[in-house]
């Protein structure tokens, strides 16, 4: 894209890229979480069933972690731009597979986390949902049934099916720039939302630190620390 960008509608997706800098892990990069632990001792259903004590321990860590961060750059230029938009009479659907609510803490008014988030628990139980911001023991109560060794925290697992993906392919459809930013490109069905957009001739960009392994379906990816490239292309957007 040479020519002036003019969205009105903008849907982004973000990845564990953009909350990299703020010193939480990615994961499938090089040294990330899934290269030094295994996915399926700590995150499915069946790992939780079998060994609650090591899933919940190794959640509590990540959750300790997020909410000891702090929001970076891009986080902040995320939120300015969706004001910004919502100001002239546009809007940006923020759309996250991150589980961390940095973008919340950094002003971004509505998030929809598409993997669920560290700060809720699930009750296996009742289905009730709940936050929940400090460690979680096997033994602890479900608020709503009262059932004990039922909570789980409210994240998608491995053979689990996104959340909020009615909405999420609503807002994909009205929008007329879809932009992915710090994301690997390989994770379905974010990994399909390009192809999606592409076919309703909706524009799109891809921010990244390198490319991603669906950069041929974008038409224009910039590369870079997401702290640089997200306020650079979002202020330039909604100046």
């Amino acid at each position: 894209m040479t020519e002036r960008i003019t969205a009105r509608r903008i849907f982004v997706l973000t990845g564990a890229g953009v909350s990299a800098e703020s010193g939480l892990g990615t994961f499938r990069d090089r040294g990330g979480l899934w290269a030094r632990f295994d996915p399926m001792t700590l995150a499915t259903p069946e790992a939780f069933a079998r060994d609650p004590e090591t899933v919940l321990a190794f959640y509590d860590a990540r959750r300790r972690a997020a909410l000891a961060a702090r929001p970076n750059a891009a986080h902040h230029a995320l939120a300015r731009a969706a004001d910004r938009l919502a100001a002239s009479g546009g809007r940006l659907f923020l759309c996250t597979q991150n589980v961390d609510d940095l973008h919340e803490r950094a002003g971004s008014r509505e998030v929809v986390h598409m993997h669920g988030e560290l700060t809720r628990v699930r009750c296996t139980a009742c289905g009730a949902g709940a936050e929940h911001r400090g460690d979680l023991a096997v033994g602890d109560r479900c608020a709503a049934c009262n059932r004990a060794g039922c909570l789980r925290p409210d994240i998608v697992w491995f053979g689990e099916v996104p959340k909020h993906l009615d909405r999420i392919e609503a807002m994909l459809a009205d929008s007329d720039l879809f932009v992915a930013a710090g994301t690997s490109g390989t994770v379905h069905p974010a990994a399909g939302f390009v192809a999606y957009a592409r076919r309703r001739g909706i524009r799109t960009c891809a921010l990244n630190l390198e490319p991603s392994g669906n950069a041929d379906l974008f038409e224009e990816t910039r590369t870079g620390p997401a702290s640089r490239t997200v306020p650079d292309f979002f202020d330039a957007l909604t100046a």
